[in-house]
């Protein structure tokens, strides 16, 4: 990313307010035309922290297995590249790089931080044009090729 920190920060602005959260697991049903799909819908907010330097994302998911979390966003002071700091309800702690180009976010751990890196991950999410939709998937490493993890669709809430 280029830029500085000041842009930088600005840019996330397209996050800020609630979203609705589904995710869609490989071999999940597909739901009957204007049904909802059959997985628990998780709620999560994008607000700014401490003056406008960090953005909190929190999230909320209503099934015991899955970990609630919260994640700092941070800019480079100098590139205005970001990072992620994630924390979850299992005592997780994670560090991703993220971008954010043309309506497309990613984030991607492919080192250990805080934990041990037992696998590598990456999300890539694409806004809509509206920017009221984002729809991504989570990937997955295990030394190989990507593999496709899960499908993750965020629906602006308000």
């Amino acid at each position: 990313m280029t830029g500085n920190r000041a842009d930088a920060l600005a840019r996330l602005d397209v996050f800020v307010g609630g979203w609705v959260m589904e995710a869609r697991f490989p071999g999940d049903q597909p739901a009957p035309s204007g049904a909802a799909g059959g997985s628990p819908r998780a709620h999560s907010r994008f607000e700014w922290a401490l003056g406008r330097q960090f953005l909190l994302q929190r999230t909320e998911i209503p099934i015991p297995e899955a970990p609630d979390s919260l994640t700092i966003i941070s800019a480079d002071l100098e590139t205005g590249a970001y990072t992620q700091h994630y924390y979850d309800s299992r005592g997780v702690a994670r560090l991703y790089a993220m971008s954010l180009d043309e309506g497309v976010w990613t984030l991607t751990r492919e080192s250990a931080d805080f934990t041990p890196l037992d696998f590598q991950q990456r999300f890539t999410g694409t806004f809509s044009a509206d920017g009221n939709t984002i729809s991504g998937a989570w990937e997955k490493r295990l030394g190989g090729d990507w593999e496709h993890d899960f499908a993750l669709i965020y629906h602006r809430a308000g």
